[in-house]
């Protein structure tokens, strides 16, 4: 099991913006990670960054059953058209933009 609290940005970005009220941000992923951007300081974002890396080394082989079971309930990548890898690197590409 992940420990959540080890991971306060995706707590920001699962809680608040990728989850079922995703509409009031934008309809796209970009446009959603677009305004987490935009309301994160440069120091949020690279910690964002950072948690993606930690989280793909944390679980391994494991990394969609522990992502979906951790934060299957907010946001499921699939639904989107990503496996939780290539989601995963579509996010870094986004926030380093």
């Amino acid at each position: 099991m992940i420990d959540e609290s080890a991971y306060p940005e995706f707590h920001v970005l699962f809680g608040a913006y990728l989850n079922q009220d995703s509409e009031y941000w934008g309809e796209t992923v970009d446009e959603i990670v677009s305004c987490f951007k935009r309301d994160s300081s440069p120091e949020e974002i690279q910690a964002a960054l950072t948690e993606i890396d930690k989280f793909k080394k944390e679980t391994g082989e494991n990394l969609d059953e522990i992502f979906s079971e951790t934060y299957g309930f907010n946001f499921d990548p699939i639904l989107w058209g990503y496996t939780t890898e290539s989601f995963f690197e579509e996010l870094k590409r986004l926030l380093r933009e």
